[in-house]
C-alpha cells in the first residue's frame, strides 16, 4: 500500500501486513485508540497513552510543517513537556525562553507583569520558565516524537464518524490524499481536531454554541524588525510575551518565536474591520501600530515574513463533548478569548488527563454507562470556566483586575496565568470566586445543560443553528435580529 510521509508530503511505498494488531489494505484498520489530529494535543495524547501501554493511531489531514497560531506556552504546559522528558529536546531546538507576560494598559500609561511560575509538592510557589514556539517546527517535533515512541501516523482526513447500534463512537471513515476511503475502527476516538471540531460537526456531541467573544476577529502574521526587550530574565527578558491593551475588546500580542521573528496579532470587533473596506493586510498594517504607543515604537521597521491570517467569530463551546467511545480535547470542544495564551496549555493538559481514563475504559471501566467520561467532562469545563471568569473580569473591570493581581490575590492569579486552573490545583481560588462575584455570575454543575454559560447568559439551545454547515446566520447578533423579526 502507499503510505504518505506526514512530515514532508513525499510518498513512500512500503508493504504492511500486520502491524500492532491491524491490517492495511485487507480490511478496516483496527486500533484501540484513534486520535484525530496530530497537533500538540493529539501528539501529547499519544505520548501519554503510550505511557499507559497503549499505542494509538494518529490521523492527520495536513502535511507538516504547516503554519499555525498559538505559540506561547503557560508554565504548566512547560511542566508537562518536562514530565514527557522533552526538556532536553526543547533546549536543543533553542526555543525562546519565556519568563512571563507583560500587559501594557491603554496608551501604555500603566503596565503589569505576571511571571511564569511553578508549584512544588508542598504547594510552594516559585518562579520558573517555559517556552515560545514556532508551531510549524514544534508540531513536527511533537508528532515525530509520538511516532518514535510507538504511535502510528496516517495521512488522511476524517470524513464520517462510525457509530455502533448503541450510539457509541467506534471509529471513522477516512479519505486518503489519493481520494480513496477506508474505515479505521477503534474502541475510543480522541478528537484533537482543534477548531475543525470534527465530532461536533458530525453531531456526535451535543450542539456547538457561539461563545462570549463571537463578534471578535483576529489578524496575525510573523514579522521581523520588531524591537523586543533586552533583559535575560524577569520582567525585561527579551523573549517574554507582550500584550497591548487599547480599550475593551481591542488588543494585540507580541510573541518572539526565534532570534529574528515575532508573532504579531491584532484582535478587535469584526465591525471595526468591515467598516474600513480594507484588505486584511492593509488593515493589519494600518491598525496595529495604533493599539499602543509602545507597540508603535517596536514596529517602526516591521517587515512581514508571513501573510496576514484571519480568524473571525472564534469563540465557541461544544456541549456533551464526551461520551461512549469518545472524548473531545482542547479546541475540539471549547475556545475562549486567546488573550493570555491558554489554548495550547488546555489542549495538552486535557490530553494528559484523558490518557489514564482511556486505559481504564479499555479495561472495562464504565462500559455500561451512557457517558463513561462524564466526570472528566465536568472537570475540564470547570477548569476552562475558571479561566473564562478571570479573562471576563479583565475585560469588564480592568482596574479592579489589576488591583487583584498586584495587591489582593497575586499568588492565586499567578497560578491561573500558569494554567493551574483545575480542581486538583486548589481551584476555584478566592481570586476566581471574587471574579465571579463581581461579574454577578454563578456556576452550577448539577445539571449537564446548565453549566458553563457564557457571560451575560447569552447561551440558548436554539442558537445551535448558528453553527450548522452553511448556516445563513453567522453571528449571535444576526440571530437575535432574525428572532425579533420572525
Amino acid at each position: 500500500m502507499e503510505r504518505r510521509d506526514v512530515y514532508g508530503g513525499r510518498e513512500k511505498s512500503k508493504i504492511f501486513f500486520i502491524c500492532q494488531g491491524f491490517c492495511y489494505g485487507l480490511m478496516a484498520i483496527k486500533t484501540d485508540v484513534l486520535i484525530i489530529g496530530g497537533g500538540p494535543g493529539g501528539s501529547t495524547a499519544a505520548m501519554c497513552l503510550i505511557r499507559e501501554g497503549i499505542k494509538p493511531i494518529i490521523l492527520e489531514q495536513e502535511a507538516f510543517p504547516r503554519f499555525h497560531i498559538g505559540e506561547s506556552m503557560t508554565g504548566e504546559a512547560g511542566q508537562l513537556l518536562r514530565r514527557l522528558d522533552l526538556e532536553k529536546l526543547m533546549l536543543k531546538k533553542q526555543y525562546p525562553v519565556k519568563h512571563g507576560v507583560k500587559v501594557f494598559g491603554a496608551q501604555a500609561v500603566n503596565s503589569w507583569f505576571v511571571p511564569v511560575s511553578a508549584r512544588d509538592a508542598d504547594w510552594q510557589l516559585s518562579t520558573g520558565t517555559t517556552w515560545q514556539v514556532r508551531r510549524s517546527e514544534f508540531d513536527v517535533m511533537m508528532l515525530k516524537e509520538a511516532e518514535r515512541r510507538g504511535a502510528t501516523v496516517i495521512r488522511g482526513t476524517a470524513t464520517k464518524a462510525l457509530l455502533a447500534n448503541d450510539g457509541a463512537v467506534r471509529g471513522v471513515t477516512m479519505r486518503r490524499p489519493d481520494g480513496t476511503t477506508e474505515d479505521i475502527e477503534s474502541e475510543v476516538v480522541l478528537d484533537c481536531s482543534g477548531m475543525a471540531t470534527f465530532l461536533a460537526n458530525q453531531r456526535v456531541t451535543g450542539p456547538k454554541y457561539v461563545g462570549s467573544y463571537d463578534k471578535q476577529i483576529a489578524f496575525f502574521a510573523h514579522v521581523t524588525g520588531a524591537v523586543r526587550n533586552t533583559g535575560v530574565s524577569g520582567e525585561d527578558a527579551k523573549d517574554n510575551t507582550l500584550i497591548f491593551y487599547e480599550k475593551k475588546f481591542h488588543w494585540a500580542w507580541f510573541i518572539p518565536i526565534d532570534d529574528e521573528v515575532v508573532s504579531l496579532g491584532l484582535v478587535l470587533p469584526r465591525a471595526t474591520f468591515l467598516e474600513t473596506k480594507q484588505t486584511p493586510e492593509e488593515f493589519f498594517r494600518a491598525t496595529i501600530p495604533e493599539i499602543s504607543p509602545d507597540l508603535r515604537r517596536r514596529l517602526a521597521d516591521m517587515k512581514l515574513v508571513e501573510k496576514v491570517h484571519v480568524i473571525p467569530n472564534y469563540s465557541y463551546q461544544v456541549r456533551r463533548f464526551c461520551g461512549k467511545g469518545f472524548i473531545c480535547i482542547g479546541d475540539a470542544h471549547r475556545f475562549i478569548d486567546p488573550i493570555f495564551s491558554f489554548g495550547l496549555s488546555a489542549a495538552m493538559r486535557e490530553a494528559e488527563f484523558a490518557a489514564p481514563l482511556v486505559r481504564k475504559y479499555l479495561e472495562g471501566e464504565g462500559r455500561d454507562k451512557s457517558n463513561p467520561f462524564a466526570e472528566h467532562q465536568v472537570f475540564c469545563e470547570k477548569g476552562i470556566d475558571n479561566l473564562e471568569d478571570m479573562v471576563d473580569l479583565f475585560w469588564e473591570q480592568p482596574f479592579v483586575f489589576a488591583t487583584f493581581l498586584y495587591y489582593r490575590y497575586r499568588d492565586e492569579l499567578i497560578d491561573a496565568f500558569a494554567g493551574r486552573v483545575y480542581e486538583t490545583e486548589r481551584q476555584p481560588s478566592m481570586a476566581i470566586q471574587k471574579c465571579r462575584k463581581l461579574l454577578k455570575r454563578t456556576r452550577d454543575y448539577d445539571h449537564e445543560d446548565d453549566y458553563s454559560m457564557p457571560i451575560g447568559s447569552r447561551f440558548h439551545p436554539e442558537r445551535a443553528a448558528l453553527w450548522e454547515p452553511n448556516s445563513p446566520i453567522s453571528t449571535t447578533e444576526e440571530w437575535m435580529v432574525a428572532q425579533s423579526t420572525g
